[in-house]
């Protein structure tokens, strides 16, 4: 939370898990601005965006790699990140998720 731009937009997506519960760990975040994703009990449609992402991230990338230490793995997710972004095909979308928003805005 240190390295937070003072001036951020962070959105913070959870599940309901040991996170969701913690009073004080979410009062940390609130007090930073920071906004917590989570969706309500037996409501998967509130994240439900993230958690395919989750899933299509893990099947390929995560699962598909060994990395050397922290800083290769997070080098390596950036670059997936840009990949999933602009070049992977959504095939519901028939373009990537940055062509469909430059092509609907």
């Amino acid at each position: 939370m240190e390295r937070l731009p003072e001036h951020h937009q962070l959105l913070m997506h959870s599940n309901q898990g040991w996170h969701y519960q913690m009073k004080k760990y979410r009062r940390v975040l609130e007090s930073r601005g920071i906004v917590q994703s989570m969706s309500r009990k037996g409501n998967c449609y509130d994240n439900a965006v993230m958690e395919n992402f989750f899933g299509i991230m893990k099947s390929e990338f995560l699962y598909m790699k060994e990395f050397e230490s922290k800083e290769h793995f997070k080098i390596a997710l950036e670059k997936y990140i840009n990949y999933y972004n602009t070049k992977r095909i959504k095939a519901k979308l028939k373009m990537s998720p940055v062509q469909y928003r430059i092509h609907f805005t």
